[in-house]
Parts: structure tokens; sequence; C-alpha cells
């Protein structure tokens, strides 16, 4: 089954406006499906997965970019990065946009040699798995705190009830877990885990000890949802505290974690300064905490960490479709006040409280601690070149509510289902 991809229009965008599209994002999240269905005729699809196609990408790439002319998609070509510099050359020559169409699941490897070889000629999309809303044939746009915005959602959304909502984290993102109702997941993921393992990590001087590595990954996975901590990650795989923040950077570059930077204010005092990470696949996550099913991960003592980071990983991909940077943060302060997430947009934050209820009791009491900003002037967080006024949004609680209801005059219950 193939599902229609809200990324689809930033890629069409990007290829009329670049020589070069290169798509990347983490194995098995449907790239090179939806670049194939994109293709107009004409376009040769090769692969560098192929041992025999690869050896003549790297060893004659001339000759090889003779053969698969423009326009041509090149998928995996993180394993020939000999190939750009010939790239450049003709795209230089050609000046025509769409030329050439790339994936590639290894971040970490290729972005330094496209950045260098490709500058200015190379337009990037990240890709990640499949939204809650486009299982269900939705295009949303990037989530914002609009009340009737969201209200006007709820008209092709699909209200889910706690049970669908846990087999939903569960089952997880990536395309192929629903082309098959009776697929066992915990097979699928494992050979996931092998080929991730065998293919991007271990030709990485970066791991040498592949059982640590897999440890490692299953330790960020307990620690879904929560503040990044170097050192207890490293006595907990027994590494360094150093090898612990270049894995984790691995695992950021290929799409498998991301990190919610805390927000920061020159008026905000005792702000915790360290990320929060979360994995970006809950299935993925699920199978390596060896959860058995949908109803045991619901009971447990995790389930509140689980629906946070699905809520978070869909509010973050819905940005990533429109082709922006997921302007996401979160607030922590030495008092131990926690606001989940804040969406920063046009000098305007925007609180959000992420609770496993129905209608949560006291969710919005933190939110007044950002009411300072609207008494002080901050230098905007990604120009940092103008004194902005701060304003306080409005805020929301995702939740399990089963519509989009007020909480008082400026906050509102929002269905996660709407994301």
């Amino acid at each position: 089954m193939f599902y229609e991809r809200t990324v689809k229009q930033t890629i069409l965008n990007v290829n009329e406006t670049f020589p070069v599209l290169l798509v990347t994002g983490p194995r098995q999240v449907g790239k090179s499906t939806l670049l194939e269905n994109l293709a107009e005729e004409g376009r040769k699809i090769v692969s560098l997965d192929n041992p025999t196609i690869r050896a003549l990408a790297k060893t004659d790439p001339e000759l090889f970019l003779q053969r698969y002319a423009p326009p041509v998609m090149i998928d995996e070509v993180q394993y020939a990065p000999e190939l750009f510099p010939y790239i450049k050359t003709i795209v230089d020559k050609r000046k025509k946009n769409g030329d050439f169409w790339l994936t590639g699941s290894q971040m970490f490897r290729m972005m330094q040699n496209v950045t260098e070889t490709l500058s200015g000629r190379v337009g990037i999309v990240q890709m990640l798995g499949l939204t809650n809303s486009e299982i269900f044939g939705n295009h949303f746009p990037p989530f914002e705190a609009d009340p009737q915005q969201l209200i006007a959602r709820i008209a092709q959304a699909k209200p889910m009830t706690v049970t669908e909502v846990f087999e939903r984290i569960y089952k997880g993102s990536m395309p192929a877990v629903y082309k098959d109702d009776k697929m066992n997941l915990s097979i699928f993921y494992e050979s996931y885990l092998d080929t991730y393992i065998s293919r991007d990590i271990r030709d990485l001087e970066q791991v040498a000890n592949e059982t640590a590595f897999l440890n490692f990954v299953t330790a960020v996975a307990a620690r879904t949802a929560t503040v990044v901590n170097y050192e207890a990650l490293a006595g907990e795989v027994g590494i360094s505290a150093p090898t612990a923040k270049t894995w984790l950077s691995l695992l950021i570059s290929c799409g498998v974690v991301a990190l919610i930077q805390p927000y920061s204010n020159n008026a905000l005092k005792r702000v915790v300064k360290s990320p929060r990470m979360y994995f970006l696949d809950t299935g993925l996550c699920a199978h390596l905490l060896g959860w058995g099913s949908p109803q045991v991960l619901e009971n447990s003592a995790m389930s509140g960490a689980f629906f946070e980071t699905w809520v978070v990983s869909e509010i973050y991909k819905s940005y990533l479709n429109a082709g922006k940077k997921p302007p996401l943060f979160y607030y922590r302060d030495n008092n131990k006040k926690e606001i989940d997430l804040i969406i920063y947009q046009n000098a305007t934050v925007y609180p959000i409280e992420i609770k496993k209820n129905t209608a949560p009791a006291n969710a919005v009491k933190n939110f007044s601690v950002l009411n300072i900003l609207e008494q002080t002037n901050e230098e905007d967080l990604f120009t940092d070149a103008a004194q902005l006024k701060t304003t306080v949004g409005t805020g929301l609680v995702v939740c399990l509510a089963s519509d989009v209801l007020p909480v008082d005059k400026k906050n509102w219950y929002v269905p996660a289902w709407l994301i």
C-alpha cells in the first residue's frame, strides 16, 4: 500500500529550484518509494545498494554518470561520495533544475561531502516515517497553537481512543509495518536494527564495538523524553562520556533521535541548559525496550514518556514535511518547573503540556513562569539581530480529550489525534 506523503509538495518545490534534490532520512521511511512514484517518464532509477553498480560508481564515477545520465535518481548515494565532484561538473554545465535526485540514509557520512562539493546546487529535504494524519489520508500544515485551525481539522481527522493511540505508538511509523496487518513487528524491527548496525554503523571509526553501540541505543530508548545526561548514559553502557556524546550525535544525524533545546531568555533565571532527547519512531523504541504488546505498554510506568515522545515526534514531523526547521523548545528550571514543549514563532512563545489523560487538571499551572517575558525584551533566537518583545501566546494541553475545548480564556485542550 502506498501512502500519499505530505512532504511531497516540499520535494516538488525543491526540485523546481535546485539542480540536485537530496532526500535524507532513516532507512525504511519511504524515501525511494516516494521518489519512484514522483519520477517522470525518462528518469533513470539506480540504487547503490547493488554491489556491482556501487563498484562502478566508486571506481569510475565519470563512466557511471555517462551510463546513468540525468535526469536520474540515485538511491543510497552515500556509498559513492566519489560521484559528487562529477555531479557538480554536470550541473554547472547543464544548469537544469531537477537533474539529479539523490537519497541517503547516512547523514553523518554524506553531509560534509555534499555541503562542500554541491554548495548552492543542492536542496536538502529531511524525511521521517509516516505521520498519524498521513495514515488516515490527511495532509495538515505544520502544527500551531491556533484553536480555530485545530477545530477546523476535526471534520477530517479520525478520533482515536487511548487503546488506538497506544496501538499506533507500539506499531511505529515505518510504512512497511502498515502494508500487512499480520506482520511480525518483532522480526521487522530486529531486521531493521541488524541492517542499521551492519550497513550504516559497522564501517564507522566512531563505533568500534557494535554490541556496546546497540546497548547504547537501548539506553537512549529507555530515556526518551528526558534531559540528556551523557555521564549517566556512558555509565550505563560502560563507555566514556565523550563517546556517548559522539554516538548520540550519530543517532541524531541519521534521524533516529531528535534533540529539543531548552528555551532561553535573559528574563528567565536558573533555566536548565541541557536538551531533551526523543526517539523519532516509537515502534523501534518499544521494540528496543522489549514491550510485548500495546496493552502492556499502555499500562506501564513508561506510558507517559511514550505518549509524550509520540506527540513531540508528530509535531516535529509536521514541520519537516513542510520543509521547515521545527521551532520547538522546552522549559525547565532549577525549581523543577517544567513545560513539555514551546513553539517559538514571530517573537511569541506558545506553551504546550502533553498529558496522557482526557482532561488533566492543573496542566497549565507552569505556564505562568513565562509571563515575565512580556515585561522585557530579548534578542530574537534565530537572527540574534533585533531586540524584540516576547509575547506569550495561546497555551495548549495535548491530551486524550475528545474535542478542542477551552481550559480557560487563554489555554485549550487539544486531542492528540488532531496533530
